[in-house]
Parts: structure tokens; sequence; C-alpha cells
């Protein structure tokens, strides 16, 4: 079996038990809010119009962007929680997925549950008022089972979507099948974006398919069908979150970080195989944002992870002077050992920084070799940049100090930037310094004259509840100045040009091979 398959198959437990887990509980937490709203509107049609509009508005907010916005209102509910009575709470990966899946998952429920209890017949209200009947027994007896095969269409619609959506969580930090897509992605593993795309349509059809069976079964009502479809969800169910739960009753693994590069995955494999060997249980959470990562970090949600000074000193710090590197890291050190309890085991021994680079024929053709040059000739290029960049503190004071006004601005995940520098859709790229298709593109990276760019040593961070485990710091600590940034060129372009054919896991063994095995 091919290895990226196989690797798939390994990592399937832990994906698919927490992708059921959350979207089961959204839905769950959606249906809880949805129902009793529809039929408060249904009993006031004054309500029906804001409920809806307000269930549609939340539908036109991106679901990534939805997700994103809820960690920095959760973390500031944590931070006045922990401020009012000494306890706050995560803010990071279920919760605010859960949160903004269950928001997501309202609108079908609603206009359904809306729909079905409108059309019920008048004859039929009017028959169970004849009778006598209250309106909670209207509602339990008459109503609702009625509208039930039309609520249950839109729990099935909801579901769909819920499932579909749920892979979006994994740059907040929660393990979904979302995983397989964003780490293939970066790192062309098609055979891994594939597998999670099948896997997460797999989930979605089989729970449509048992939520229509109840469907079917209430429509015609036949209780065989309800519980058979009732029945087969609650197995799935289980079977899903069966090896969560064993996982729980075990000792807490260290959680090892990592963003959402190629870089990031090897050096995260790299920490994980070193406390592995020494007998440690580890877990994974990648693909998360720079400022996420470190309030995971710092909050205790991941242990360690690898993060760079410059980004550090101006994101985490907003810090916007430029002291020399050996300066620079002892502040970092001593700052976030203070501010956070966040411990800096110590820099691995190379610079992954940001620079501006340009094809070598467009950049001659152009006659740009510095940035000073391209301030020139901006006006009329294209900058292609990651995700990130854009946004950050650096781009800020670039454009302040060289005075850089592109024509165009584009982003993309790392490995299609270069791609769309190598094909001329973009004329300049913000590059990594460590990483390998620089020299394999050809790519010239611009002089930065005026010092503009920070350092940007990688350096291993340790959060403050392992700060002093003896058993992190040996296994970790032996890496600290020993990783050159040729043989971290050569990790980064084992997997970013073979096409996912080398994992990021055979990138950090032949990695750790160079190093002696220490």
């Amino acid at each position: 079996m091919d290895e990226r398959l196989a690797a798939a198959w390994r990592q399937l437990p832990d994906f698919l038990g927490w992708h059921v887990l959350l979207s089961a509980s959204a839905l769950a937490l959606g249906a809880l809010v949805s129902l009793p709203l529809a039929v408060a509107a249904s009993r006031h049609p004054r309500l029906r119009w804001p409920v809806l509009a307000g269930a549609g508005l939340i539908q036109t907010v991106p679901s990534l962007a939805l997700l994103a916005l809820f960690f920095p209102l959760l973390l500031a509910l944590s931070n006045l929680a922990k401020a009012l009575f000494g306890v706050g709470f995560s803010a990071l990966g279920f919760l605010p997925s859960l949160l903004a899946l269950a928001l997501y998952s309202m609108l079908p429920m609603l206009r359904n549950t809306s729909a079905g209890l409108a059309g019920v017949a008048p004859a039929l209200t009017e028959a169970a008022r004849g009778v006598g009947m209250t309106d909670r027994q209207m509602l339990f007896e008459v109503e609702l089972p009625t509208a039930a095969p039309v609520i249950m269409a839109g729990v099935r619609t909801a579901a769909v979507w819920t499932i579909g959506a749920a892979t979006l969580s994994t740059p907040v930090g929660q393990t979904s099948l979302g995983n397989y897509i964003f780490s293939g992605l970066q790192t062309e593993n098609w055979v891994a974006v594939l597998f999670g795309c099948a896997a997460s349509a797999a989930l979605a059809l089989v729970v449509d398919q048992l939520l229509g069976l109840a469907e079917a079964g209430l429509a015609r009502r036949d209780w065989r069908r309800i519980a058979a479809g009732a029945g087969g969800l609650a197995l799935a169910l289980a079977a899903a979150v069966a090896p969560l739960a064993v996982r729980a009753l075990e000792p807490r693994p260290y959680v090892v970080g990592a963003k959402n590069f190629s870089e990031q995955y090897i050096l995260a494999e790299l920490m994980s195989r070193r406390l592995e060997r020494g007998g440690a249980r580890v877990a994974r959470k990648e693909d998360l944002g720079s400022v996420i990562a470190y309030r995971a970090l710092a909050g205790g949600e991941i242990d360690a992870y690898v993060d760079y000074s410059g980004t550090l000193w101006t994101t985490v710090l907003n810090r916007d002077d430029h002291p020399p590197r050996a300066v620079l890291l002892q502040h970092l050190g001593e700052i976030l050992a203070e501010r956070d309890g966040v411990r800096l085991l110590g820099p691995l021994g190379f610079e992954n920084a940001y620079a501006l680079a340009m094809r070598r024929d467009r950049a001659r053709a152009l006659g740009i070799a510095s940035l000073d040059d391209l301030a020139r000739k901006a006006p009329s290029l294209t900058l292609g940049a990651d995700l990130e960049f854009l946004s950050r503190p650096e781009w800020r004071t670039l454009k302040a100090a060289y005075g850089l006004r592109f024509k165009t601005q584009r982003q993309f995940q790392p490995t299609f930037m270069y791609r769309a520098l190598a094909g001329g859709d973009v004329d300049v790229i913000t590059a990594f310094s460590s990483d390998g298709r620089i020299a394999a593109d050809d790519l010239v990276v611009l002089a930065d004259p005026r010092g503009a760019i920070p350092p940007y040593d990688a350096v291993i961070l340790i959060s403050p509840q392992r700060a002093g485990d003896r058993r992190l710091i040996d296994a970790l600590g032996p890496l600290v100045g020993r990783v050159s940034v040729e043989a971290m060129r050569r990790a980064n372009y084992s997997v970013d040009r073979d096409k996912g054919k080398v994992a990021p896991a055979q990138a950090a063994a032949a990695l750790e091979a160079g190093l002696g095995g220490r």
C-alpha cells in the first residue's frame, strides 16, 4: 500500500472521531436552539422575520470566518472569567468550533420547522380545539407529529452542511477530517486531500441516509424505520468516538503544535519523534495561525512548538524596534517568561526570515537587486504573499521603510504562491529564507539595505505548565543550535517539490539522521 495512503488510514480513527463528535454536538446544540425558536416564531408572526433573517445573515458569513471570529470573543470571556473567578476556559479548538457550527446549522432547521408548522391543515387544528386540547397538547400531539417529516428534512440538510463545514475547524485548533485537507494542500499530498474529502463525503452520506430512514418512518408512522435510523446513528456515533473515549482514560499526552506550512510540519514531527522514542505519548495539533499557536501555548493547550524570533517580537510583543539578533533573543526569552511563563528553550540554529524574491530572469530584466530598486518598479508589478504577511507588522514596516506600492496584491497558500511566481501570475513573492525552492526555482532574494526585516531565528517554545518538565527538556534540548539552514532547506525541499511523495514524518527522520540521531 502507498505510504501516504497507509498514513491516512492510521490517522483516521482520531480525525474521524473528533469530526463526528464535533458535528453531532453542533447539530444537537443547533436543534436545541432552532426548534423552540421556530415554534415561538410560528406562534408569534412578528418574530418570524427577525428569526429567519438573523439565521440567514449568519449563512452569509463564510464558515471559516465565523469559526475564527469566535476565538477572540471566547478568549476575552476566558480572560474575564480568570480575572473574576481565577479560572478560565479553553478558547481554542472544540468550543469555538462548536458554537460557530451550531449557528451555521440553524437556518435549515428554522425554515423547515416554521414551514412544517405553518403547513398543518387548519382542519386538524380546529378538530383538536374542538375536543378540548390545550395549546401544549396541540403542539406535541398534532402539529409537531404532522410537521415531523418536513422538520427532519431540515435536520438532514443541516447535518450535511455541518459535517462539511466542520472540516474548516482545523485552523482554530480543532482536530477534524480537515487536517487531511489543510496539510495535504500545503505539502501537495493529493492522496491526503482526496482521502479527507472522501471521508467527509462518506460520513455526510451515511448520516443523511440514516436520517432519511427516520424521516421516512415519521412520514409513514413506521416505528421500525424510525428505530432503525435512530439506532444506526447511535451506533455510528458510538463507534466513531470510542477511540477518543479510550484515550481520554490515558494520561494526558504531550501536545506538539505546528503552523500551516511544510517546515512547521517537519519540525513538529522531529520533536514528536524524539518524545515518542523516550516513551512519551504525543498528540499533534497542526495548521494553527501564528497568534493562535502562541496563545494556545501560553494557555497550556499545546506544550511545545517552533516559532520565529521576528514573529514573536513584532506580532506577539508588538515591538517595532530592531535590536541586534543576540539582544533580541535574550530580551525575547526574558519577556515571554516574565509575562506569560513561556520558556524559550533556545534557537535551533537556522533562520527562516521573510524576504521578497523574484525570478532571476525577471529581476535582471527589470534591473532589480534590492528593495530600493523594487520600490521604483513596484507600481507596475504584482505582489504574491502568503495568507498572513499582508496583515503583519513586518509588512507595514517594509512599506514605511521603502515606500512600496504595488499595482496588485494577491494572497496564496505558500505552495501555490511559488507556483504563481513560476507561472508569471505574480512578479514578486514573500519568500522564506529556509525554503529549498529559492535555489531550486533559481530565485533571487532582494537585498534589504535599510534592515527593515527583523531576524527570524527558529526557536523552541515550551508552555508554562511544561517549563520544568525534565522529559520534555531532555528530548528537545539536544536540538538547540544543531539544525543548519542547509539541512532545513533540504528537508523542506523534499516535501514541497516531490508532490507529497515525501511526508513530513519522512523528512523529519532524514533531518534527525543528519543530526546524528541524538
